[in-house]
């Protein structure tokens, strides 16, 4: 399959036009959306979503990874990334550090095919977008010369850490923080203002209105409030930084 992972938001022209690439060169591959509202302009926050949803993802996926506010310039180089057995196709502009941090096996390429037409800032649709479609469709993409040129020496092969800092915030109000949760399971988050939130395993374990952090499906830490929003009450924002105690 296709995983689209984007800033694009889902109104406005933008995923359509990527969406109609890969129907035209990748007809028979299913794309789902992951996610279009990543945090905008923010490949660093970005990194940590891509790659919590990224180990749910089977072998052989696709993903179209989009966060590029260096669109156009030579600040970053169009690349693939094969991470246990996933290939991601976008910006290398540090989007797929955590990625290819936590994976077992990786490898990156730079992407040195071009289109005969390429936008200056769309190369979502005009560059990645053909790549991924191509890549979809091959049985052995490491077989193929339009993989480009190998980066052995770009690989990243330590993991980068924890972000402690906000880095999502969903449709309720809960405020994601770049943290995984499996290396906590007590302790303390600490806002700015010094108020400090407890731990919870769901949201009836508190009562209705009070704040707790627990792990979420992603295993990623998460600031939440039990039938209330986080985001509101604690003026949290994408970038806000949070620790750990």
């Amino acid at each position: 399959m296709i995983g689209l992972f984007t800033d694009f938001g889902i109104l406005g022209p933008y995923l359509g036009q990527v969406r109609i690439v890969l129907q035209q060169q990748a007809p028979n591959i299913p794309v789902v959306n992951l996610m279009a509202d990543a945090p905008r302009f923010s490949p660093h926050a970005s990194a940590h979503l891509l790659a919590a949803l990224g180990q749910h993802l089977p072998p052989g996926t696709v993903v179209f990874a989009v966060v590029d506010p260096g669109v156009g310039s030579s600040d970053r180089e169009p690349v693939i990334v094969c991470a246990d057995d996933r290939w991601y196709v976008g910006p290398g502009n540090g989007l797929f550090d955590v990625v290819m941090g936590r994976s077992l096996t990786a490898a990156l390429w730079r992407i040195t095919w071009r289109p005969p037409s390429l936008s200056a800032t769309f190369h979502g649709r005009d560059l990645f977008a053909p790549v991924v479609a191509k890549l979809a469709r091959v049985e052995n993409p490491r077989s193929e010369e339009f993989l480009g040129q190998r980066w052995d020496e770009a690989v990243v092969t330590k993991d980068p850490g924890d972000l402690e800092e906000i880095i999502y915030i969903d449709h309720y109000g809960n405020a994601m923080m770049g943290i995984c949760g499996t290396k906590f399971r007590r302790g303390h988050v600490q806002l700015l203002n010094g108020d400090l939130i407890s731990a919870a395993q769901t949201f009836s374990d508190v009562d209705m209105g009070d704040a707790f952090w627990y792990v979420n499906s992603l295993g990623l830490i998460e600031i939440a409030v039990n039938q209330g929003c986080a985001a509101e009450l604690f003026k949290l924002d994408v970038g806000v930084p949070i620790k750990f105690i």
